[in-house]
């Protein structure tokens, strides 16, 4: 049994039981069979579904961002806007599925030759709880879109989120493209190693990936990991200073500081730094920290109290390390998982709020003497997900970017997931990509079908 806790308040919202040997056998059948019916549909077909499913989504659109909100205590505004973004992914593969999709001639006269993108069957999506909707379209809406069907095991905490998946997904395609699963931990490994499952997507924390890679490996099956991050934020001596400060708020504080890609290493070179400071300072001061629930909040709770209790560790590690808080810092003492904006100037890159990933409200900024003591500081880490650059040169920002070891790179924005392109990272931040076409063929059988002019027999 597990439940689901307000993170505002701390009370329990409601409890489930763990799904049992059988009904998980039932589930694998039926979305085995799934399989086999989605791939023989015309792509017309899963056209007309996916627009399907954007309409449900905004037609839905006010009480699914609530479920979020109340399950993990997203801003309301903000839950409207991972909704949006799970409708924008359901149209640019109605829009490019057909195109994507199309089996690609190849010229090896006088045989014909094609390669053609086939399902691979089951896949497992563990998913995280940080965007509940957003994870689940990203990683499979485009598995779904080659043909696949997805056994879904959400993170404990929004398994309200997980039901409601389910039941708008069997709404649209019929039962078995996509169902969820609730299990303890100790039963996910055998789930990975079952004959059913073709391959998983695991999107969490670095120990949890290696023994999600661990038992995939095992079995031979393919996994696509989306793993911890700790991206930089780099601040040049050229760049805009006000442009900067607002953006590195607007991101490192963006779902209350829980994201991969939030800027959680704000690196700044020496001759611009005071005035960084108190512009993102200013900034901070703006932020509306509440009720998750009130449209005007930008930072709510976050989403458990053992993550609150983690992120309050690392604060005070660092500023007994000689971190000093230029912002917020002091316990919030109502019940539930608060935590305020905070932002903590490090000495080095020992530092756990440097160090470590931090996943909360919780910013970390350090001053450097040039562009190249940014990029050392930006790259002594293991994670290796996105960076943002900000800085006026183009081509001197651009060799900068060309030397970092990230997934991605954003240039005078900060770092944000798109349809149209791929996300993932290196390093201890996984392997694999998400969304674009490269989504699709992480769980394609890529296939090629050469066909003789005549028939041929070899010695």
């Amino acid at each position: 049994m597990i439940g689901t806790v307000d993170p505002t308040t701390g009370r329990t919202l409601d409890t489930y039981r763990f799904t049992s040997d059988r009904e998980l056998e039932l589930r694998l059948r039926r979305a085995d069979a799934a399989v086999n019916l989605n791939a023989e549909r015309p792509i017309s077909q899963r056209v007309r579904e996916f627009r399907v499913l954007a309409e449900l989504l905004r037609s839905r659109r006010e009480d699914l961002a609530l479920l979020i909100t109340v399950e993990m205590g997203k801003p309301i505004t903000q839950a409207w806007a991972e909704i949006d973004k799970c409708v924008a992914t359901c149209e640019f593969y109605a829009d490019t599925m057909a195109e994507l999709l199309a089996p690609q001639r190849v010229d090896v006269a006088p045989d014909t030759a094609e390669v053609r993108l086939r399902p691979l069957g089951v896949l497992l999506a563990i998913m995280p709880w940080n965007y509940p909707f957003w994870q689940v379209f990203r990683a499979m809406l485009p598995a779904i879109a080659v043909g696949n069907a997805v056994v879904l095991k959400h993170a404990d905490n929004v398994t309200g989120c997980a039901k409601v998946l389910q039941s708008l997904f069997d709404e649209t395609f019929g039962y078995g493209i996509l169902t969820h699963v609730v299990l303890p931990p100790h039963r996910v490994a055998p789930l990975i190693e079952h004959p059913v499952i073709a391959g998983v997507a695991f999107t969490g924390s670095n120990r949890v990936g290696a023994l999600v890679a661990a038992a995939a490996g095992r079995s031979v099956k393919k996994s696509v990991l989306e793993l911890g991050g700790s991206d930089a934020f780099i601040v040049l001596d050229d760049a805009d200073v006000a442009a900067a400060a607002t953006a590195a708020v607007h991101s490192r504080f963006l779902n209350t500081g829980q994201s991969c890609i939030a800027a959680k290493r704000i690196i700044v070179q020496r001759g611009v730094f005071a005035e960084f400071v108190e512009a993102m300072v200013t900034e901070l001061g703006k932020l509306v920290y509440g009720a998750p629930t009130e449209s005007g909040t930008d930072v709510g709770p976050m989403a458990r109290v053992d993550l609150r209790n983690e992120l309050r560790r690392q604060l005070e590690a660092s500023v007994t390390a000689g971190a000093r808080i230029l912002f917020g810092g002091k316990p919030d003492p109502r019940p539930g998982a608060w935590f305020p904006p905070t932002l903590v100037q490090v000495r080095d890159t020992d530092s756990a709020a440097f160090r470590e990933e931090t996943f909360g409200p919780l910013g970390a900024v350090l001053q450097v003497g040039s562009a190249e003591a940014a990029l050392a500081a930006a790259e002594d880490s293991v994670y290796g997900l996105s960076c943002s650059v900000w800085g006026r040169d183009r081509d001197a920002v651009d060799r900068l970017a060309r030397r970092l070891h990230t997934g991605s790179v954003f240039v005078n924005r900060i770092s944000e997931s798109d349809p149209r392109l791929p996300v993932g990272g290196v390093k201890a931040s996984g392997y694999g990509r998400e969304l674009s076409h490269y989504g699709v063929t992480e769980f394609a059988n890529v296939q090629t079908v050469r066909s003789a002019a005549t028939p041929r027999s070899h010695p």
